[in-house]
Formats: C-alpha cells, sequence, structure tokens
C-alpha cells in the first residue's frame, strides 16, 4: 500500500499572494483618494461676479411658481436625479415626510471649476479675505463658548416646553444606523444629511396665514374660535411645515419710505384688523393700500405734541443724544416708532399677542422694528440694564397686579438713570394710586406729572436710581433683593423674579454707566468688555464686507431690503456697518453662544436672545434680508431636527427676501440642497478651501 505524504508548499507561492494583496491595497487607496467625497476639499470657486455684477431687483422672480434652478456652473446633483415622493413616510404626521434616499449613482457629484476672469479678480479677493477673517474670529469665541456650553437653562414652572436634548431614544442617520449620544443627549454626527430629498406640505393651523407656532397654540377641535396662547410655548415636535400665503394672494412690499404712509392692504390681512380700522381714525381702508395719514396717531393732538410734552416735562430727554434706544410696550400705529426715528432714536415695540388685532405685523410690513412676545410669567429675552427709555402709551398693562412682578420686569431691563414714560387716561384714578405706591417700594423717582388736556391723558416719568444707597433707605422691604447668585441676564424661558436686582457699581458691569451720546455710541467701546482689540476687528471686518461685498458685489438692490436679521450677531458688526443704510437690523444672540447681547445695546442697537431649535416671535414674511454668519456650524446639533431652522427661515422671510449663508463648505452643500426642495433660487455660490457663502432668494412657491 503506498504512503501518501503532505508536501510543504514552497515559499514562492506565499510571496505571491503578499504581493497580490498588497497591490490590491495600494488600488484601494488610490481609487479611493480619486472618489471620496471630503468634507473639507472645495467643490467649487467662483472666480466671476459677471453674471450678478448688475443689481438684481430682490422681488423681480419672486412671483415666479417654477421649479428650482439648476445650477450653470456648480453641478452638485446629475441632471438625471429626480426627487422621490413617498406618501407614507411622515413626520409627526404633519407636513413634511421623511426624507429618502436616493440611488448612489442619481447623486453622483461632479466637480467643476470655472476660468477666472480678470475683470472681477477684486470682488473675489474681498469675498476671500472675508473668509479668512471669518474663520480666525471664530476660532477667538471658541474657547469661550465651550466654557459656556456647560451653563443650564432655566425651564422652571413650564411641563410644556421639553430639554433641547432631553430624547432619550436612539436617532438614525440615512443609512438607517444610529447615531451615538452623549451622556448629555447631544448627537454625534453631521448636522444636515447631504443625500436625502424632502417633499413638503402645506401648514392646516388655525391661524393660516399668519401663523406663529410657539405663540398660536391650538385648542381644541370643533368650532374653537381661539388659538392664541398668552405664554410662550412650543410644540413637542418640530415645526416643519410652509406656511401658506395671505387668502388674497402676496405682493412685493410697498419700499421704504414710501412704506410709511401706506401698505398692501392683502399682505396684512386679518379678521379683527378689518374690525379695528373702522373704529379707529390713524389708519384707514382705501381698497388696495392700508393709508396712515399725516398728523394722525393715536396720540390725540398729533405725536409731535406728545414728544414736546415730554421734552418740557424733564429737557434731560435729548432724543438722539441721550436717549438713543427705546422699548415700546404695546404696539398700535408706530407713529410713535415713526416720530422717533427722524430723532435718530430706535424704538423696538413689542407686540404683546393679547389683542388678535396683529399691530405688529402691520408695524413691520411699515418698515418699524417690532417683534411678537407674550408678557405675563416669564422674562422678556433681554439683558438687563439695557434700555434707555420704556415707553407705554395709554396703558392698559395692570402693573400693580401679582406683587408688581411686570413693572419688576421692567425694572430689570431698564438702564440705571433710565427714564419709564407711561400715559393713561384720566379716569383711572385707583390704578394711578397702586401705581404711586409701587414705584416707591423700588424707588422710581417721579420726574413728572401731568394732565394733557389736548391729548386727554395723564403722562407720568419714572426714573430708576443711579445706586444702591436708596434701597437701605426703604421701610418695607418689599419687594426684597434679588440673592447674590441670581444672575438678571439669565432669561430664556426663566420665569419673571418678584426681587430688586441691584444696581451695577464698577466699570467692569454693564450698566454702571451712561453711555456715550449718539452717534459717538457706536465706536465708543465700554469699559466693561475685557478684549477691546476683538471689537475693533470685528466693527473692521464687517466694514470692509459690507462695503466692498454685500452692497456692490452680489447683486443685492438694497432699495427693497428695509427689515434685516442678523441670525448670530457677536458683537452687533452687520448692524453697525448698515447703520448708515436705510435698514434695521434685529441682532440675535444665540442662547448657547456667549452672551455679547449687552455690547450691541451699549453700542446704540438692540437684539434678543433666542433659541434656533424654537420659533422665532415674529409673524410670516417680516423680513427682508436675513444673515447667518457660521450659526448652524456652531449649533453642535442642538436641535432634534436642524432643518426646522430652514423652514423657520422660509416662514419669516417674504417672497422675494435674500437670504445670506457664511459657514462651512460641508454644512453648505446639503443646505443648499434643501434650499433648491423649497424652490429657492440660488443666486450666488462661493466656496473657498473649508469656508463658503450663498446667497438664496425665496420665491412665491408653495406646495
Amino acid at each position: 500500500m503506498p504512503i501518501i505524504t503532505r508536501q510543504a508548499k514552497g515559499p514562492t507561492g506565499l510571496w505571491v499572494k503578499m504581493t497580490a494583496v498588497t497591490i490590491l491595497g495600494l488600488c484601494f487607496i488610490f481609487v479611493w483618494t480619486v472618489f471620496s467625497s471630503s468634507s473639507s476639499s472645495v467643490t467649487f470657486q467662483r472666480e466671476s461676479f459677471e453674471d450678478i455684477s448688475e443689481p438684481v431687483s430682490s422681488f423681480s422672480n419672486a412671483n415666479k411658481q417654477t421649479p428650482p434652478p439648476k445650477s450653470e456652473k456648480r453641478v452638485e446633483v446629475s441632471k438625471d436625479h429626480k426627487f422621490h415622493q413617498n406618501d407614507e413616510n411622515k413626520v409627526n404626521g404633519s407636513s413634511l415626510n421623511s426624507p429618502t434616499r436616493p440611488h448612489n449613482k442619481e447623486v453622483a457629484r461632479e466637480k467643476k471649476r470655472v476660468h477666472k476672469k480678470e475683470d472681477s479678480k477684486e470682488n473675489v479677493n474681498q469675498v476671500q479675505g472675508s473668509l479668512e477673517k471669518e474663520d480666525e474670529s471664530e476660532k477667538e469665541l471658541e474657547d469661550k463658548e465651550k466654557e459656556e456650553e456647560g451653563l443650564e437653562l432655566d425651564h422652571e414652572s413650564d411641563d410644556l416646553v421639553e430639554s433641547v436634548d432631553g430624547d432619550s431614544e436612539m436617532l438614525e442617520d440615512g443609512n438607517g444606523e444610529e447615531l451615538k449620544k452623549t451622556s448629555k443627549g447631544k448627537v454625534k454626527g453631521p448636522l444636515f444629511e447631504s443625500n436625502v430629498n424632502y417633499r413638503w406640505k402645506m401648514c392646516s393651523t388655525r391661524s393660516k396665514h399668519n401663523y406663529i407656532p410657539c405663540i398660536d397654540i391650538e385648542v381644541g377641535g370643533g368650532k374653537v374660535p381661539g388659538y392664541r396662547h398668552t405664554e410662550r410655548s412650543c410644540p413637542r415636535t418640530s415645526f416643519m411645515c410652509m406656511v401658506p400665503l395671505p387668502l388674497e394672494g402676496y405682493e412685493s412690499p410697498v419700499p421704504w419710505p414710501d412704506s410709511k404712509l401706506k401698505i398692501l392692504y392683502k399682505n396684512v390681512a386679518h379678521p379683527k384688523l378689518a374690525a379695528y380700522i373702522k373704529k379707529h381714525h390713524w389708519l384707514a381702508d382705501s381698497g388696495e393700500y392700508l393709508t396712515f395719514p399725516q398728523n394722525q396717531s393715536v396720540f390725540l393732538g398729533g405725536v409731535q405734541h406728545y414728544l414736546e410734552s415730554i421734552e418740557e416735562m424733564v429737557p434731560d430727554i435729548e432724543w438722539g443724544k441721550n436717549i438713543r434706544v427705546v422699548l415700546d410696550i404695546g404696539c398700535t400705529d408706530s407713529s410713535f416708532a415713526a416720530a422717533l426715528l427722524d430723532k435718530d432714536v430706535l424704538t423696538l415695540s413689542l407686540g404683546l399677542k393679547d389683542d388678535l388685532v396683529d399691530l405688529a405685523q402691520v408695524a413691520l410690513e411699515r418698515g418699524f422694528p417690532a417683534m411678537v412676545s407674550p408678557f405675563g410669567k416669564r422674562r422678556l429675552p433681554f439683558p438687563s440694564q439695557v434700555f434707555d427709555v420704556i415707553h407705554c402709551a395709554r396703558c392698559s398693562i395692570p402693573w400693580h397686579s401679582n406683587g408688581g412682578k411686570l413693572l419688576l420686569e421692567m425694572n430689570r431691563i431698564l438702564r440705571p438713570g433710565g427714564y419709564f414714560i407711561m400715559s393713561t387716561k384720566h379716569d383711572r384714578i385707583e390704578e394711578e394710586e397702586a401705581m404711586t405706591a409701587l414705584t416707591a417700594s423700588i424707588c422710581w423717582n417721579v420726574l413728572a406729572h401731568k394732565s394733557d388736556d389736548v391729548g386727554e391723558v395723564g403722562v407720568r416719568i419714572y426714573q430708576k436710581p443711579e445706586g444702591n444707597d436708596i434701597y437701605a433707605l426703604r421701610r418695607k422691604k418689599i419687594p426684597p433683593i434679588c440673592k447674590e447668585n441670581e444672575n438678571p441676564d439669565a432669561v430664556w424661558h426663566v420665569p419673571i423674579k418678584t426681587c430688586l436686582h441691584t444696581i451695577p457699581i464698577g466699570i467692569e458691569q454693564h450698566g454702571a454707566e451712561w453711555p456715550e451720546e449718539w452717534p459717538k455710541r457706536i465706536e465708543t467701546y465700554p469699559d466693561w468688555m475685557n478684549n477691546k482689540e476683538k471689537l475693533i476687528a470685528d466693527t473692521n471686518h464687517w466694514n470692509a464686507i459690507v462695503n466692498k461685498s454685500y452692497l456692490n458685489g452680489m447683486g443685492i438692490d438694497w432699495t427693497n431690503i428695509r427689515n434685516v436679521m442678523d441670525m448670530k450677531s457677536i458683537y452687533g458688526g452687520l448692524a453697525a456697518a448698515l447703520s448708515k443704510h436705510n435698514v434695521w437690523v434685529m441682532n440675535v444672540v444665540p442662547v448657547h453662544a456667549p452672551d455679547t447681547l449687552p455690547i450691541i445695546f451699549e453700542r446704540g442697537f438692540f437684539g434678543v436672545y433666542h433659541d434656533w431649535c424654537e420659533s422665532f416671535g415674529t409673524y410670516p414674511r417680516t423680513y427682508d434680508l436675513l444673515h447667518a454668519d457660521h450659526l448652524f456650524s456652531r449649533l453642535k446639533n442642538r436641535c432634534k431636527q436642524p432643518v426646522s431652522i430652514v423652514v423657520e427661515m422660509d416662514r419669516i422671510l417674504r417672497p422675494g427676501g435674500l437670504t445670506i449663508i457664511r459657514d462651512k463648505v460641508e454644512i453648505l452643500n446639503p443646505l443648499e440642497e434643501i434650499f433648491r426642495s423649497l424652490h429657492w433660487e440660488i443666486r450666488m455660490t462661493f466656496y473657498q478651501e473649508k469656508e463658503g457663502i450663498i446667497c438664496a432668494q425665496k420665491t412665491t412657491w408653495r406646495p
């Protein structure tokens, strides 16, 4: 029987296999390097502004309900790509179907580079330089942001408001893979999914075209007529639907300054407004327009007579010099804000949203600063010690009720030495007596009390004390002094405190000294700011961008721009750069960012704190331009559905309005596709290394 033996293989076969594996590995690395889409790669550089160099009317294409335009010079999605429509996957049963992933071939992206145009080198270099400086300024604030990340917001006594990161369930990305969450509940992963498609639907709410998600609350079903809520409370699910246009359609608004005297009635039409017009002489329905006759206002005798009587009572009130930033409680005809604007005074009207008249929407349509915020249990979204004057005309607010907590909130935001001006009817004697006792308890000095026979009102002017010594002289310590650990600048979802905050002392605290007169105030940097060099650099940075790029190099017709929002303001640099032009800027400081809002007020501008995971307090179609400088990359995945921020931008921006987004390339790529799904027109894209800019225009498209 033959013996069967196994012979060992020689070393030659082993070396052959190892060589083959090595070659295959090198091939794989080469293929991966060539075809992988790195987030830091440059996908496109605009090296010519030729097609947008001439100013184009920002409303020229607003009324065209066309599909999203295809980029001629940048191919992000193949021409064969089509949006999938799937009616089965809905988000919370409302308006947006769950994103579906297209086939890989359909999302193949081509990278094209446009040849350089010699006649536009200067504009391109300016944009490139601004991006480089922007990246540096963002890095400087990064350490400070990390320090403030640990601060927690007070959600006391509010069961309806959920923590932004409080959901403990696992999330899934577009591939069906779970995204890991940290111990604090934050998601690790990209802000936007890059290969998804959205199918939008209309909102089906009672307030219809006037919908404000966190303020208009649905109350039951059936024939319940009311849909408003007296306190801010956002829905548990993100706002993800398209707000419809007004019933009679929407047209480009009357440009500034003509909008002071007339606006298109159908743009602000509301059943309650129609009834209000019949009872008031200072506005009239002329059919197509809602007009505001000159020398007519809610102030009998005229607003000029009203202002003159105030100046006679207190000569130290020098409008436009000593007084620059004013808060007007309650929104009526905006004649007070209009008259003060002529004196270089910036007035923010606060619509309380409790009378259903929607006069804040009228004010915004006219081009006057206004916002909507219920005023009852929580603090207003302003820092402490910032307003030079607070005004309440024909005031019907019960300041003396609930321990006077509403007036204590006014005391918190009023600058030391600032003025509280209130006008009431003569027949409210009991309320006047209660107001006298309350103001005495918080040591407000009554500077003047005059009964105006012409205006049929009584005008009182109070002044907040400038020091703390007077508090110790009170017989009754009611209201008490707030505890030292009570932060007067903590406002987001924080209840109003029934205590007195002490007056800041020392140059290291904001509000301790009155600012310089306007306009010196804009460039006089406060002593309590630690690093003035950063503020100076920020001012120079935005002056260069606005003057060399925004005003001249982006094809924006600024005659159609009046209401501007800076969605992530730091020092108010954009507002300062635009201050000499016919625009006003709402500076928004996100609640998760460093608290720089007091600096903005100190410079003579205004703004609010806001969490962009929630809806902003304004009516739909109220802003002409939205500006977001590295907003999305700084959100750190705080929001459950970041795309809801884009939906909110669509809500508050007018048809024909523009948005300028400056951010990282990995943010802008999917963001551009979201804009296209909303049928926005991409006016300009520019990428340099890891940074980029998108300028997009909203159309009148609705699903």
